[in-house]
């Protein structure tokens, strides 16, 4: 059965992912997975290493990012 990881952290998720892009797509290589997501809090930082790995190693990057969203914090202040 196929899987994919649709929510991974990096070190760029600042208190809570600590694993390194190419740790991540070479673990995902070892279990044979096709494809890994990366969805890093609020930065996109390594999303362009992510993708040069992943497609290194045969395997789709999945590219987000999870962000978080307010009421009122529109560019207008109002909503």
């Amino acid at each position: 059965m196929a899987f994919t990881h649709l929510h991974v952290h990096t070190e760029y998720s600042l208190l809570d992912g600590s694993s390194k892009i190419k740790e991540l797509v070479n673990r995902a290589k070892e279990l044979n997975m096709d494809s890994l997501a990366i969805t890093d809090h609020g930065v996109m930082y390594g999303v362009i290493d992510f993708y040069r790995a992943a497609k290194e190693a045969g395997i789709k990057p999945v590219i987000g990012c999870e962000v978080y969203v307010a009421p009122g914090s529109g560019s207008t202040g109002k909503m």
